[in-house]
């Protein structure tokens, strides 16, 4: 019975053995994977980051954009009038 015994724990500690051996495999093969996980989910918060930093450029150029077109509409303005301003002038000089 005692040789029996043996065998059955021989068998149980070479089991548990390779359990360890194939527990500390697989964690070893995981930490790549966690440390990809981990670069993804940064990945992503910079991605927002990025959007966030773009759709608030974007809004920035519509806006100057549009101020643009307004100080042009202006200026065409100011031209006519000085244009205007100009031909009087002339035509009190007698020019």
């Amino acid at each position: 019975m005692n040789q029996r015994k043996g065998a059955r724990m021989s068998r149980l500690d070479t089991a548990s053995e390779r359990f360890h051996a194939a527990l500390e495999s697989l964690t070893k093969s995981a930490e790549p994977l966690a440390g990809s996980r981990d670069s993804a989910s940064d990945a992503a918060l910079r991605l927002a980051a990025v959007t966030e930093e773009r759709d608030r450029l974007k809004a920035r150029v519509a806006e100057l954009e549009a101020e643009a077109k307004a100080l042009t509409h202006v200026t065409h303005e100011i031209e006519g009038r000085l244009d205007g301003a100009i031909a009087e002038v002339r035509t009190a000089l007698g020019h």
